[in-house]
């Protein structure tokens, strides 16, 4: 067992790769105060395709990576991990880790926003292939919204376009006008859609240039950032254990100058990195 302790620490951020840092980029835009421990499984990136029990296995690892650098509150900026591994992870392994620690995903927050934009109750996910085939959209949707009608669309190349720096080619065009035909063709009544990957804000400008007029899109960096805000309002116990320092370190398993130039697609700027082993 992690040892129970009240010191300060950094606020982790999880992701398997770097979409993550869309994320991030927003919570230190709403949140700059604090110190912050960014966290890249890039050596095992994509999750996406991967089984539960291995985004389980590989996301455990990460939490419990940050917690023995001081991290009292975890966040998975990763759809994936929040879709397959948050649940078992806060009901089974906080309790026996450290029960005064806490482990955020980024879909709850999402599905609670949705509602006050969609006028149908017909709601849109784009998501990885592990994202849309364990429903967990949909689950949270029912149990907040249950009159809403949930469409699922995986998009399994938009990742890689982005990774490879291809969000403005001609690629990006087909198969993002591709996949939004294809989630739209299950209902003339989408009017809002969610973007269910962290890597999926990048792609935005083609997203809105096919997406018809009246069809809000979703991204989740502003409503997850506002989200712990919150979340640190209402509990000020947790919000004392985040050390504020205004720092941010980034941490990955592969390559820390691969990491460092990719990195700077997402936050607009290079950064410098740290390889670690999980």
């Amino acid at each position: 067992m992690i040892s129970n302790t009240s010191t300060m620490g950094p606020i982790g951020v999880f992701d398997s790769g770097f979409g993550g840092l869309s994320i991030l980029r927003e919570i230190r835009r709403v949140l700059p105060q604090y110190d912050y421990l960014f966290l890249g499984d890039n050596a095992r990136a994509p999750y996406g395709t991967r089984s539960f029990d291995l985004v389980y296995e590989f996301t455990l690892q990460a939490v419990r990576y940050l917690f023995d650098q001081g991290c009292q509150l975890v966040i998975l900026a990763c759809n994936t991990a929040s879709a397959k591994a948050l649940r078992t992870i806060q009901q089974h392994d906080l309790p026996r880790l450290d029960a005064s620690r806490r482990v955020l995903g980024v879909i709850r927050p999402t599905v609670e926003k949705v509602g006050d934009i969609t006028h149908t109750g017909h709601v849109g996910i784009f998501g990885t292939p592990g994202t849309i085939q364990s429903q967990s959209y949909n689950i949270e949707i029912a149990k907040l919204h249950p009159s809403f009608n949930v469409y699922g669309q995986a998009c399994p190349m938009w990742v890689p376009l982005v990774e490879n720096q291809e969000s403005d080619g001609p690629g990006a065009d087909y198969f993002v006008q591709k996949y939004i035909n294809a989630l739209l063709g299950q209902s003339a009544q989408i009017d809002a859609v969610i973007l269910g990957c962290t890597h999926y804000p990048l792609l935005m400008p083609k997203i809105r240039q096919y997406m018809p007029g009246g069809v809000s899109v979703i991204p989740q960096g502003e409503i997850v950032a506002e989200s712990l805000a919150d979340y640190l309002r209402r509990h000020p116990e947790m919000e004392r254990r985040c050390s504020r320092g205004g720092s941010c370190r980034y941490l990955t398993t592969e390559d820390a100058d691969k990491f460092g130039s990719q990195a700077g697609v997402f936050l607009g700027e290079p950064v410098s990195a740290e390889k670690v082993t999980l």
